[in-house]
């Protein structure tokens, strides 16, 4: 099918479920006043590994957001996935449509499937025997699952897709749906939910040597500070309802965001030091795309791993790609107070990064007092600016980087 360059995609509606909030409108309240709600694990069977915090969702009821038939099938990462795809829809004002139930694709990014829902049945595997096995084992620990369930349950019948490269899948989510646009689809659901903090998720997580395991909320994930001592792991995620420009304003949709630019690189599991290379073309590529110089960014959501080598690296990058503009733009890391979702994380990040152009508030970096790096990192308080373009930036633990440029429409 023949890519038209004249079709621009953008965003018409915002579904967020995060540690601080769930709904756009909480999230946006917690992270514009640098609320923290990373915490101790309390899910079951946790309770002796030496993962001590992270950032749990609270305030979420799968039963009564979900129904019955779909959430026996699923496991709570696509819980999460199809109720925020439900918040974006209704925040879009868009349904299916019966006449053309082609029109509307849907796109997920995830990086490691259904942990819990496994788990738990490779238990009664273990403990029971195979007929104690239920017959969505199969499918619910699928990393495509997300996409699947929320095409099923919407009556999407458009291009459906999953993205499978790493944390910073979550950008190349949004960059596959812009593509998919651009090709003639009108609209795309699109975003990603992760759910890791189930005891088989995490005991492979305690394999990163990124990873915190400091047992004090406020101390645990302090990225470009000189207290760095790694991330702390999140659940939740974003979804947003993409769609092309000429669709959404035929049907008087509220624009929020233009996906503007786009651009993904390789270098490496755990070579941060390289990172400062790859991330730094992946901005260079994201601002070609969106035809956006370098002075033109007004904030950068920062991936902001937290660990110092990959701090600085990141600081770096930054400065490479937008040279002196670098030290002026403000830099924020709001993911410092809920945790990093994986590839939930920098859609997180974009929703925040929407919001904030709307509300023209850079949201602070929590718990962060010291930075020791060369960025103007927003700490404490939100600071009031004129936003009209928004640079996210994100890298995955396996080596992957992205950037994405978004506008104010």
């Amino acid at each position: 099918m023949t890519t038209r360059t004249d079709r621009r995609a953008v965003i018409t509606g915002v579904g967020v479920i995060a540690p601080n909030g769930v709904g756009a409108d909480d999230f946006w309240k917690a992270t514009r006043e640098g609320a923290t709600a990373l915490g101790p694990i309390t899910r079951e069977g946790c309770e002796q590994l030496p993962m001590r915090i992270a950032g749990q969702v609270h305030g979420f009821d799968a039963e009564a957001a979900i129904e019955g038939r779909y959430l026996v099938q699923t496991d709570r990462f696509t819980h999460y996935a199809m109720a925020a795809a439900d918040l974006a829809l209704e925040d879009a004002r868009l349904g299916a449509d019966p006449e053309d139930p082609f029109a509307v694709g849907v796109v997920t990014a995830a990086g490691s499937g259904g942990g819990e829902f496994g788990q738990r049945e490779l238990q009664n595997l273990w403990g029971q025997g195979p007929h104690f096995v239920g017959p969505y084992q199969s499918i619910a620990w699928f990393y495509a699952a997300s996409t699947g369930q929320i095409s099923i349950r919407g009556g999407f019948k458009g291009p459906c897709a999953v993205v499978a490269s790493d944390e910073a899948g979550g950008l190349d989510a949004l960059a596959h749906a812009v593509r998919t646009i651009r090709r003639g689809t009108d609209t795309v659901v699109v975003g990603a939910a992760e759910a890791p903090l189930a005891p088989y998720s995490m005991v492979c997580q305690l394999g990163y040597r990124e990873l915190s395991l400091s047992d004090d909320p406020d101390r645990a994930y302090l990225p470009f500070s000189a207290q760095a001592g790694g991330f702390v792991p999140a659940e939740g995620g974003a979804m947003f309802v993409a769609e092309d420009e000429g669709a959404a304003r035929r049907r008087g949709a509220r624009i929020r965001a233009v996906l503007a630019g786009h651009a993904a690189t390789f270098t490496g599991a755990s070579r941060w030091a390289e990172s400062r290379e790859g991330l730094a073309h992946a901005i260079r590529g994201a601002l070609e795309e969106a035809h956006c110089a370098p002075d033109e960014i007004d904030v950068v959501f920062a991936d902001a791993l937290g660990v110092p080598e990959a701090d600085r690296a990141e600081a770096l990058a930054i400065a490479d790609a937008l040279g002196g503009h670098a030290t002026r733009v403000p830099v924020t890391a709001p993911k410092a107070g809920t945790g990093r979702a994986y590839c939930g994380a920098p859609l997180i990040d974009s929703a925040a990064a929407v919001l904030a152009m709307e509300q023209g508030l850079v949201p602070p970096t929590p718990n962060v007092t010291d930075v020791c790096h060369d960025l103007d990192l927003v700490t404490g308080y939100s600071r009031t600016a004129e936003l009209r373009t928004a640079l996210v930036l994100s890298r995955g633990l396996m080596g992957s980087n992205a950037a994405l440029v978004l506008r104010r429409p």
